[in-house]
């Protein structure tokens, strides 16, 4: 699309009006499910009380924590290749994860009464979160972009993944195995084959959804509607991890009362790699990893883009050593915002997005 007639039809958007839209929009769909599906709102069981609950107390708990992370002097170090306009956020706090996952956590183990596939996804999420936090903590320390080793997020992120499915595979039947194509009723057994591609399953979702975090309140957003989505998907079937995933989605509406635009503070890998994990690992669980592969379709797209680019400058590199690019910058939204879209375009045409796919999967499966 050309940018300067996206420009002069699009919406006047702001980052509040954003924020606001998308938690009334998840907020009443959770109260109407509930009814439809014969669940009081205000029980501890129902989608809508967890994801209020833990909008409110996030949001409310940033006002705290966000000026102790400005404090504590944890400003995000911009990349000075990226997009011009990003230098201006130099010096936001990052780390923002620390917050929002937790109160997740804590509310859908309580609200689920500890059971025990919401502690293991609960403890898979907390643990990503940990190797986030890791490289935060080394990017602020050495005041650099570079945090610890991708070699050793990698090796860190297998091992949690390794022992996720460890647990799974003594914790479930062998039917787990089997990849269910729920539209044309195809089961696809996998084996011992299905183990390996669990863990690569995890480390990727955990991988795209950090892509993804680059622009004020688009990771936060399109995660809370995705797992929104995937615990509507898996509520009759596993009521516990459907909780968790209306308290997590909860958090992210939450953050957004911070991290919307301009963003006062940003989720840093600490919250963006929990994230992926937790949608990863929820549908590992419940069977539902055709539903997240649609669910991800923004997540999918922008590691896609960064494939891509890299494969490209290599294939195209000359005697001087340097290739073509394929984008003007990877991931695909800092190309867009490079072709002339605001941020706020961005986000508002990727929430969009992130709701026709939940609402392809959710009729799709459902129907």
């Amino acid at each position: 699309m050309d940018a300067k007639l996206f420009h002069d039809q699009s919406l006047n958007f702001s980052g509040i009006g954003l924020a606001s839209l998308l938690t009334i929009t998840l907020g009443g769909s959770g109260f109407i499910l509930d009814l439809m599906a014969n669940r009081m709102p205000w029980y501890l069981n129902s989608l809508s009380l967890p994801l209020l609950l833990c909008a409110v107390v996030t949001a409310a708990l940033g006002y705290w924590v966000v000026p102790l992370l400005q404090a504590l002097k944890t400003g995000q170090i911009i990349r000075e290749d990226g997009p011009q306009a990003h230098l201006k956020k130099a010096g936001t706090p990052t780390m923002g994860g620390i917050f929002f996952i937790p109160v997740a956590v804590v509310v859908a183990c309580i609200f689920s009464n500890f059971a025990q596939d919401v502690v293991a996804v609960s403890a898979l999420t907390l643990s990503y979160g940990l190797i986030g936090w890791l490289d935060d903590w080394q990017i602020l320390r050495r005041k650099s972009n570079k945090g610890i080793s991708p070699r050793m997020k990698l090796i860190l992120q297998i091992i949690f993944a390794a022992v996720f499915c460890l647990w799974l595979m003594f914790n479930r039947d062998s039917s787990i195995t089997n990849i269910t194509f729920p539209w044309v009723n195809f089961v696809l057994p996998l084996g011992f084959m299905f183990w390996p591609f669990a863990g690569f399953v995890l480390v990727a979702e955990s991988n795209a959804t950090n892509l993804t975090d680059g622009i004020d309140g688009l990771a936060a957003g399109t995660v809370a509607i995705a797992i929104f989505a995937l615990g509507v998907l898996i509520s009759p079937s596993s009521p516990e991890l459907m909780i968790f995933c209306a308290s997590l989605s909860g958090s992210c509406l939450g953050f957004l009362a911070h991290n919307r635009n301009p963003a006062r503070v940003f989720m840093g890998d600490t919250g963006s790699l929990a994230l992926g994990g937790a949608l990863a690992a929820v549908a590992l669980l419940t069977n539902s990893l055709v539903a997240l592969f649609i669910l991800s379709g923004i997540f999918f797209v922008e590691t896609l883009s960064v494939m891509a680019q890299v494969s490209y400058y290599k294939a195209t590199k000359g005697p001087d050593g340097k290739g073509k690019r394929l984008f003007k910058m990877a991931p695909l939204h800092h190309h867009l915002e490079l072709t002339g879209w605001s941020e706020l375009q961005v986000v508002a045409v990727f929430y969009a997005i992130s709701a026709i796919l939940a609402l392809i999967c959710f009729l799709g499966i459902k129907f």
